[in-house]
């Protein structure tokens, strides 16, 4: 029998992890991350750059009511929330394919707050925001293609981060 949202016997837990989201634009993408978010016990997103369209029904539809719940900011710069989050302690991570990424399934928590960053649709993380990142991690793939969707990127990263942070 399927469980439903009311049946489940998962436990609530929250982890000390923030997404930066780096100029990302795509309401379905959005609305995912939003519902990601929530299911791996996000502590808040950060939106910077284009701000989400809250109103859009797609965003809404794919959300399904999470955007309501899970705790957000949003910047057109968050130069200066980034330097107070990494002051605080926070290790700046990037999911993104560099010259020295890690796979993701080789992540271990040397610090408790990290501070995950995803980017753009099209051109990734920006360099501004790349080159301030403590580390980077990629998501092994087996096919030619070199990319992924923002959102799925970010939902397998949060998996294998906080496999590691419950253990």
């Amino acid at each position: 029998m399927q469980l439903t949202h009311d049946t489940t016997n998962f436990n609530s837990k929250k982890f000390p992890v923030i997404l930066l989201l780096d100029n990302i634009t795509s309401e379905a993408n959005i609305g995912s991350i939003f519902r990601l978010a929530d299911a791996f016990g996000v502590e808040k997103l950060l939106f910077h750059g284009t701000p989400p369209n809250l109103d859009s029904n797609r965003l809404k539809r794919t959300a399904r009511n999470t955007h309501k719940t899970v705790d957000f900011e949003v910047y057109e710069d968050a130069t200066p929330m980034i330097t107070d989050l990494v002051e605080d302690g926070y290790k700046m991570i990037a999911v993104e394919i560099t010259s020295s990424s890690q796979p993701i399934s080789d992540f271990k928590a040397d610090s408790e707050k990290i501070l995950l960053v995803g980017g753009n649709e099209r051109h990734g993380i920006s360099e501004d925001i790349l080159k301030n990142c403590d580390l980077a991690y990629h998501i092994e793939m087996f096919g030619k293609n070199s990319s992924m969707n923002v959102a799925q990127s970010l939902g397998i990263a949060l998996y294998e981060i906080t496999k590691v942070l419950c253990s």
